[in-house]
C-alpha cells in the first residue's frame, strides 16, 4: 500500500479544489516519528485557497478524522501530521513480503528498456589490483539494481586491450621477455616487463619511439605483433576470470577496445562529413573551445587512434546494436574531462541520444604512501586482498565456530562480502585510502555484521515450533521495536529506486545496515521463541521478513547471505 497515495485520495476526496497529486507532492517524512509518519505543510495552499495555512490545516483535519488507515491525524499550526495505524501498517507490509519473497521491493520502472553498463575494464597485461575493485563492484551492483527495477541490464567489460602501451609491452617482451616465467606467472611477469620498460625509458627516451612503432605495426596487422598481443590477452583473461568468479561478477560481453578497431574508419569519415574534424599540429581533432574544453583528439599526428576515437565508436555501435535507454560508464573522477569531451562530440554529431550517456564517477583508491600506479609497481593485487580476507574469516570461524558446516564456503562468502561491502557502504565519489585493517574489520557497520544478522535470523527460524504464516495477530506487532523494522522494510523499494536514480549503491548498503541494527534490537528486546503461540507466530513473521529483505539487499550489492555462520 502506498500510504502517501492514500493520504492524497483522502484529502482530495473532501476538498474538490485540491487534487491528489498536489497533496502527494506536499507530503514530507518528519525528522522523528513523534511528529507522525507523514507531515503536510499547508503554506503552498494559502494562495490557492485564500486562507491562512493554519486555518487550512484545521479544516482538512476536521474533515478527514476517523479513517482506519490512521491512528490519528492532527494539526500543529500550519502542519498536518498523519500517524499510520500500526496494526494496518504491519499487516500490509509483512503480508506483501510473505507473498513476494525474493522479489519484494522490485518494480517495473524500466520495463522494456535496456540499461547498458560499462564497468571493470582492466588493462590487459597488467595486474588486477584494488584500484579496479571500485568500478567492478559498483558496476555489478548497479547492473543488479536496474534489473531489480525492471530494466534489462547489459554488462560490458570494455577491456583495455589496445593502445600505445601494447607497443611498449611488445618492445619490452622482445628485449627482456622470458617464456618460462611468462607461462608460470603471466601477469606478474608482464607487470615486471612494463615497470622495467618505463625505468629503462627514463634512461633511454628512444625506447618510447620504439614502443610507438610496435603499436603502429599492431594496428597495421603485423603478424608478429599480433601473435604476441593475442598471447598477452589470453593469459590476462584467464587471470581476470578467476577473480571475477571469486567476486561473482559476470558480463554479458567482454568486448575490449580492439573490438572497435575495424569500426573506427567509418566514424572518422562521419566526423569529416559533418565538418567536425580540424587539423591541429598534424593531428585531427574536434574543436570544443566554445564549450570551455580542450580539443578532442580523434587521430594522433602519426595517424593512430586514441581512447576518445574508440569510445565514440563504441557508443555508436552500442546504440545501434542494443538501443539502450541509458548507457552508464563507471570510472574514477579523474576521467571526467575525457567523458565530457567525447560525449559532447556525440552530441555535435547530431545524435539526440547523447543525453542518455552517463558518466558515473567514483573516488580513487590510494595507499598512505600515495596513489596506486602500475608503472611504479606499488599496486595491491586484488587476488592478495581477497585471499587474505578469506583466510582471516577462516581463522575467526576456527576460533568461534569450529564445527560449522561448509567452513571454506562460508569463509569465502564472508571474506569477499567484507571487501565488497567496505567499498559499497561509502558514497561512490569518496576517495578511499586503502588500509588492510579497516577493510578487513568485522566490527561495527560491516558486511560480516549484516551477514551474521541474516544467519542469526535463520537460526531463530530453524528453532521455531510453528510454521511461518501471514495469518497472525498483527496487534501484537505494534511496539516500537517491531514497527521500526517494518518501516525499514516498507521503505526498501524507495531506497532501491533512489539508488538507481543517483547510481549510488551505498544507499542499499546503508539500508541493510539499518535493517540489521533494527533486527538485533528487536531480537534482544522481544524474545521470539516464547510459550505464547500467537506471540511467537507474530514475531517469527518479522524474523522471516527481515531475513528475506536483508538477503535481497545483499544480493543487490553482489554479496551472498550465508544461512549459517
Amino acid at each position: 500500500m502506498d500510504f502517501k497515495k492514500e493520504i492524497g485520495k483522502l484529502v482530495s476526496k473532501n476538498f474538490e479544489n485540491l487534487n491528489e497529486d498536489t497533496i502527494i507532492d506536499l507530503l514530507e517524512v518528519p525528522p522523528t516519528y513523534n511528529l507522525g509518519d507523514y507531515a503536510m505543510p499547508c503554506f503552498r495552499l494559502a494562495k490557492e485557497l485564500r486562507k491562512a495555512p493554519n486555518v487550512i490545516a484545521q479544516e482538512i483535519v476536521d474533515n478527514i478524522k476517523g479513517n482506519e488507515l490512521f491512528e490519528r491525524i492532527e494539526n500543529v499550526g500550519p502542519y498536518i501530521n498523519f500517524f499510520v495505524n500500526k496494526k494496518v501498517f504491519s499487516e500490509t507490509v509483512l503480508k506483501e513480503v510473505f507473498v513476494k519473497k525474493e522479489v519484494f521491493g522490485s518494480a517495473d520502472i524500466g520495463k522494456g528498456q535496456n540499461a547498458l553498463f560499462d564497468y571493470s575494464s582492466p588493462n590487459i597485461a597488467k595486474p588486477f589490483h584494488v584500484g579496479h575493485l571500485r568500478s567492478t563492484v559498483i558496476g555489478n551492483s548497479l547492473y543488479r539494481i536496474y534489473n531489480f527495477l525492471g530494466y534489462n541490464s547489459i554488462g560490458i567489460n570494455h577491456l583495455g586491450d589496445w593502445g600505445t602501451q601494447f607497443g611498449k609491452m611488445i618492445s619490452a617482451y622482445k628485449r627482456w621477455g622470458d617464456d618460462e616465467a611468462l607461462k608460470k606467472e603471466p601477469i606478474k611477469t608482464l607487470q615486471a616487463l612494463y615497470v622495467k620498460f618505463h625505468e629503462e625509458a627514463e634512461k633511454n627516451p628512444e625506447l618510447e619511439d620504439e614502443g610507438r612503432l610496435w603499436f603502429k605495426k599492431l594496428e597495421n596487422g603485423d603478424e608478429e605483433a599480433r601473435d604476441i598481443w593475442e598471447r598477452f590477452v589470453e593469459l590476462s583473461l584467464e587471470e581476470f576470470n578467476r577473480i571475477y568468479d571469486l567476486l561473482k561478477v559476470k558480463f554479458d560481453y567482454n568486448t575490449g577496445e580492439s573490438f572497435y578497431e575495424d569500426k573506427m574508419d567509418r566514424i572518422v569519415d562521419m566526423l569529416r562529413e559533418k565538418n567536425l574534424l580540424v587539423e591541429s599540429e598534424g593531428a585531427y581533432v574536434v574543436d570544443l573551445e566554445k564549450y570551455n574544453m580542450p580539443p578532442c583528439i580523434i587521430l594522433k599526428s602519426d595517424g593512430t587512434t586514441i581512447y576518445a576515437t574508440r569510445d565514440i565508436t563504441a557508443a555508436i555501435y552500442r546504440k545501434e546494436t542494443y538501443g539502450f535507454a541509458k548507457a552508464i560508464y563507471l570510472t574514477d573522477y579523474s576521467q571526467k574531462l575525457h567523458f565530457d569531451q567525447w560525449m559532447k562530440v556525440i552530441e555535435l554529431m547530431g545524435y539526440d541520444w547523447a543525453k542518455d550517456l552517463y558518466h558515473a564517477p567514483f573516488g580513487r583508491v590510494s595507499t598512505e604512501e600515495g596513489r596506486l600506479q602500475t608503472r611504479k609497481g606499488n599496486v595491491i593485487l586484488l587476488d592478495d586482498l581477497l585471499t587474505k580476507a578469506i583466510e582471516k574469516v577462516k581463522e575467526i570461524i576456527e576460533e568461534k565456530n569450529p564445527n560449522l558446516e561448509n567452513k571454506d564456503e562460508v569463509a569465502k562468502m564472508v571474506g569477499i562480502g567484507a571487501v565488497i561491502f567496505n567499498d559499497l557502504s561509502n558514497g561512490k565519489i569518496k576517495d578511499i585510502v586503502f588500509n588492510w585493517d579497516r577493510m578487513l574489520s568485522f566490527e561495527g557497520e560491516t558486511g560480516p555484521y549484516v551477514q551474521y544478522t541474516h544467519a542469526r535470523a535463520n537460526s531463530v527460524l530453524s528453532k521455531a515450533e510453528y510454521p511461518i504464516t501471514p495469518d497472525v495477530d498483527y496487534s501484537l506487532l505494534t511496539n516500537d521495536e517491531a514497527v521500526n523494522i517494518i518501516r525499514l522494510l516498507y521503505s526498501f523499494q524507495n531506497t532501491a529506486i533512489a539508488a538507481m536514480e543517483k547510481n549510488e549503491p551505498s544507499f542499499i548498503a546503508r539500508h541493510v545496515i539499518d535493517i540489521a541494527q533494527a533486527f538485533n534490537k528487536f531480537y534482544h528486546e522481544c524474545p521470539i521463541i516464547v510459550e505464547d503461540e500467537e506471540l511467537q507466530k507474530a514475531r517469527l513473521l518479522i524474523v522471516y521478513s527481515a531475513a528475506i529483505v536483508i538477503k535481497i539487499g545483499l544480493g543487490l550489492l553482489g554479496i551472498e547471505a550465508p544461512q549459517k555462520m
